[in-house]
């Protein structure tokens, strides 16, 4: 796909993709239980990539980026069961960080916090 789909499009597909199945959704805890899973092979891919472990010379070629995109999907499904609508997630937390972390670190512009 070239198009670029909102995150509510993608959270609509992923909610069809399960729709098909008769188990539907899991648990609340069964998909945290494969959101960790997914989080700790992101974690062994960055690590073989960044890190000092290089893979076993039989170990199956993953990447980051397939690895992130597991952890996407888990974390859509997950917040599709609990009707969780990710855009305004991310417009909550945009603005959470914007107004709380705005000065924490060294900007690029050179603007620094000052107290009132």
């Amino acid at each position: 796909m070239t198009d670029k789909q909102s995150l509510s499009s993608m959270q609509a597909e992923v909610d069809a993709y399960i729709q098909q199945f008769k188990a539907g959704y899991f648990s609340p805890l069964a998909q945290m239980a494969r959101l960790t899973e997914e989080v700790g092979e992101l974690a062994r891919e960055v690590n073989h990539y960044y890190g000092e472990k290089s893979k076993k010379h039989d170990e199956a070629e993953k990447t980051v980026a397939e690895e992130l995109g597991d952890v996407l999907f888990v974390t859509m499904i997950m917040a599709n069961s609990l009707n969780i609508d990710l855009t305004e997630v991310f417009h909550a937390n945009m603005q959470k960080f914007n107004q709380r972390d705005s000065y924490r670190f060294e900007r690029k512009d050179g603007q620094v916090y000052e107290a009132e």
